[in-house]
């Protein structure tokens, strides 16, 4: 039993702390096995990033066995490789990206008219213009917007290859206008936003799993040349576990500042990263530039999204469009669907199981498979705003 215990004990991880954080080790992950991953549908690659063009990938997410080998490469690429991919031409018309940027652009005239200043998580307040909670903020101003802007496959494919079906997307808009200053190099969302006393209180599988949860993505509104200040990352960082608690060190953030990349963008390219790359907005050293990104938090069924949002109202205002769109072949299922997904709650818990029984399964209906059902079925607006809201009251502790 002895010997038993011993041979058991010699895998057991200690718990992260700061102060045991190791530049050098750092540096050994980022620098080995950097071919690792074998990005074989990209279109090369740039500062070791590998770039997709999606007007080619198009083709492959209509064909299911490809589409699952493209979602692989995704996801090594997004832990074991750079951490980070770009999707060039993700939005090849932009038509879309313009029509929600002018509502952004009108949501930040309304909110700045209201006195708000909307603080960014690491950078100082006023250095930028920062909508939180645009994707409910867009949906309820302008549904028709929304739903030709998430109306697209390359969208949910990334979502689905990171994080599986049922994801829950969030956005906020940011926008760096010339002389803005760049944020402080970071991970993010869940370990990434506490603080270090908060984040060595986790056991170090807690540390493993956090990036699991989150994907990060950013679609280019604007052009966005190098010294316009795209997103400055740090390859490979991502593999660095104890990085949630490194990344406030002196010593890392010098590292960061010395070594990053950053990669130009053009108006509908989409990145994709890890919340646990070191990353940080650059700053905007142009004289007229007004660099705006949207930028997605897509959550896991299985965690916790940063913000909330009131989908069945998102829902309610969408449901006309999309029946429309459906109605009148604008709209495909698929890019239909595409746009439940990004609306829609997809996981069925939690819920109030006296209330709320599962019926012909282990779980209860929806909301996302009410959506579908009532299109498939042509239900009239007002039965599945009825029906959206029967279901929020069973779900009701």
């Amino acid at each position: 039993m002895g010997q038993q215990r011993s041979r058991l004990d010699t895998g057991r991880r200690k718990p992260y702390r700061e102060k045991d954080c190791s530049l050098d080790d750092f540096l050994a992950v980022l620098h080995e096995h950097r071919d690792a991953v074998r990005a074989e549908y990209s279109d090369g690659t740039r500062e070791n990033v590998p770039i997709y063009d999606c007007i080619g990938l198009s083709r492959v997410l209509e064909d299911a066995a490809r589409r699952t080998e493209l979602q692989i490469e995704w996801a090594d690429v997004l832990e074991h490789g750079a951490g980070v991919l770009v999707l060039k031409r993700a939005f090849p018309d932009t038509a879309p990206i313009d029509d929600a940027t002018a509502v952004f652009e009108a949501i930040i005239q309304t909110e700045r008219e209201a006195g708000g200043e909307a603080a960014d998580h690491f950078a100082k307040a006023g250095a930028n213009d920062r909508i939180w909670n645009a994707q409910q903020k867009l949906c309820l101003r302008a549904p028709s917007v929304f739903a030709r802007y998430y109306a697209n496959p390359m969208l949910v494919a990334a979502s689905q290859a990171w994080l599986g079906p049922c994801f829950q997307v969030t956005s906020q808009v940011n926008v760096v206008r010339p002389g803005g200053d760049a944020q402080q190099a970071h991970r993010d969302y869940h370990l990434g936003f506490q603080t270090v006393a908060e984040a060595e209180r986790y056991p170090a599988h807690v540390h493993t799993m956090s990036a699991f949860l989150t994907l990060q993505g950013a679609v280019a509104h604007s052009d966005m040349p190098v010294e316009s200040g795209p997103t400055k990352l740090l390859p490979f960082s991502q593999r660095y576990a104890q990085g949630y608690l490194a990344w406030r060190r002196q010593d890392f953030r010098n590292y960061f500042e010395s070594n990053y990349v950053q990669l130009s963008l053009e108006k509908g390219d989409v990145i994709f990263f890890s919340p646990a790359l070191f990353h940080a907005a650059g700053a905007n050293r142009t004289a007229s530039v007004q660099r705006m990104a949207n930028l997605l938090q897509i959550s896991s069924a299985y965690g916790r999204a940063m913000e909330s949002l009131d989908r069945t109202t998102m829902c309610e205002v969408l449901y006309p469009v999309l029946l429309d769109n459906l109605a009148t072949s604008r709209m495909t299922e698929a890019e239909a669907d595409a746009v439940i997904a990004s609306c829609a709650e997809g996981y069925p818990f939690p819920t109030n199981l006296d209330s709320d029984p599962p019926v012909g399964g282990l779980a209860p209906e929806s909301q996302q498979m009410l959506f579908a059902r009532a299109l498939r079925e042509s239900w009239a607006a007002d039965t599945f705003a009825a029906a959206l809201r029967r279901q929020a009251v069973k779900r009701g502790a």
